[in-house]
């Protein structure tokens, strides 16, 4: 097992059970990366990793989208001795609303997880928008797949994880009946997914 897989265990960020993501499909594993961030020093040591591999990277600012991204893009930017900065919905789009990037800065962005690389694309628009230029993404757990890669490269990740996600119809732990199918994001999540381990 990998050293960041076994952080994100040892505080309930990586969950095993039956879960319905956001997409509507369905997985037996999901990273919670909110209960990462309760402890600062194993966000710490896990984004250690990531600097580890872009600390030589031309970089001047690392931007993290709001919510997943901002304590990541903060402690990356404090390990490599970067800029960090935040983007952020405003009337449901992504905005840079407290910041500034300056024309010709070299923008990295920081995620907590990467699917599609959806959010990394509106936080790219952004920077573009406000004279930035994008050179990748980094994050802390990379779930793209092979057949649909992240519209922008990933430079670094601490954790590449290949889970895989169902259609409900397809979903074979749907099939076995044995697992309640938990929903994301609710306040249950997490006992709920240890009481069905």
């Amino acid at each position: 097992m990998s050293e960041a897989l076994e952080i994100l265990k040892s505080c309930d960020a990586f969950l095993e059970g039956h879960f319905l993501l956001s997409s509507g499909r369905h997985s037996s594993a999901y990273c919670q990366m909110a209960y990462l961030q309760q402890y600062p020093d194993r966000c710490a040591e896990v984004m250690k990793i990531v600097a580890d591999k872009v600390k030589e990277m031309d970089v001047d600012v690392i931007v993290g989208p709001a919510m997943g991204g901002i304590v990541y893009a903060y402690e990356l930017a404090r390990q490599t001795g970067k800029r960090a900065i935040f983007t952020e919905r405003v009337d449901n789009v992504m905005t840079l609303k407290r910041f500034a990037i300056h024309p010709g800065e070299k923008c990295l962005i920081a995620e907590d997880v990467v699917t599609t690389g959806i959010s990394s694309l509106e936080t790219k628009r952004v920077i573009e928008e406000n004279g930035g230029i994008c050179v990748g993404i980094t994050c802390v757990v990379d779930r793209t797949k092979p057949e649909a890669p992240s519209p922008i490269p990933i430079v670094a990740s601490a954790l590449k994880l290949d889970l895989p996600n169902y259609a409900p119809e397809e979903c074979p732990i749907c099939k076995e009946g044995k697992l309640p199918l938990v929903h994301l994001g609710s306040r249950k999540m997490k006992q709920e997914a240890k009481q069905t381990l």
